[in-house]
């Protein structure tokens, strides 16, 4: 593994470095050393706040070997804490660029594991146009359920055992698809796996992301909360105040730590 800069952020150790380093690491690490097995998950407020009160959740997030800023509120903690985050990692904007980088030195084989069987199939043709070095690609739609039972995870394990994808993407839910990937971890073949989310949902069309304006300026949540009121409301006025609460009073405990070597 490649030294790289990680920060502590109210006990998470966040990836600090730029986008375009990690999608070269994650690439490289299975490509040129014969890593494997090594995942990322995202943090946000959101995420955060869901973990404070699930412990097995927290546990997935802390053992992930990156943990990407994907949250506004994550950069603006770095920033209090005299950090060197200066930008968001989203799900979606990782999957394209290590999705890139991979199609610059592929092939690789790729697993979709989430959503429908309609969005799999969208995401898996207009994968092939967009990285055709890229393949072959696998999918697979789990049953929609709010937890997997243990049969599910079985049948995901056995199919992942049997594809031993270089690259493994989770579109499910979180804290579901971190869980799933904690409990598979040691006894699964992958290179590298991620649990992006909805980023699924925005490469297939079905959800637009925000305009660029709203992105730069770390407003990319207000029209999504305006499109989708009902799930996205908790996150706004519940979890972002939660973990403003907790940056302010245990953050500057953290100031000494950040910007660290791993």
């Amino acid at each position: 593994m490649t030294h790289r800069r990680d920060e502590t952020i109210i006990g998470y150790k966040v990836y600090a470095d730029s986008l375009a380093d990690l999608a070269v690491d994650v690439v490289s690490g299975f490509r040129d050393r014969g890593e494997r097995r090594r995942w990322l998950a995202c943090i946000n407020p959101h995420s955060y706040s869901v973990a404070r009160s699930n412990g097995q959740f927290r546990t997935a997030l802390r053992s992930a070997d990156w943990l990407i800023p994907d949250g506004s509120g994550i950069v603006l903690a770095s920033r209090l804490l005299g950090g060197r985050i200066q930008e968001r990692v989203t799900g979606p904007d990782l999957f394209r660029a290590v999705s890139a980088e991979a199609n610059r030195r592929g092939p690789f084989s790729v697993l979709f594991v989430g959503s429908t069987p309609t969005t799999l199939a969208t995401i898996a043709h207009r994968y092939a146009q967009d990285y055709p070095n890229v393949g072959p690609v696998a999918t697979h739609s789990p049953p929609f359920r709010p937890i997997f039972s243990e049969a599910d995870i079985e049948v995901i394990r056995a199919l992942v055992n049997r594809q031993a994808p270089d690259l493994l993407w989770l579109g499910l839910t979180a804290p579901k698809q971190e869980l799933l990937l904690q409990a598979m971890h040691d006894s699964t073949q992958f290179g590298f796996a991620a649990a992006i989310g909805a980023a699924f949902d925005f490469y297939a069309g079905n959800i637009r992301r925000s305009p660029r304006f709203f992105r730069d300026n770390h407003l990319e949540w207000l029209p999504r909360l305006l499109q989708e009121p009902t799930r996205l409301w908790r996150r706004t006025f519940i979890s972002a105040p939660v973990f403003l609460w907790d940056l302010a009073r245990h953050g500057r405990a953290e100031r000494p730590h950040s910007g660290g070597l791993t």
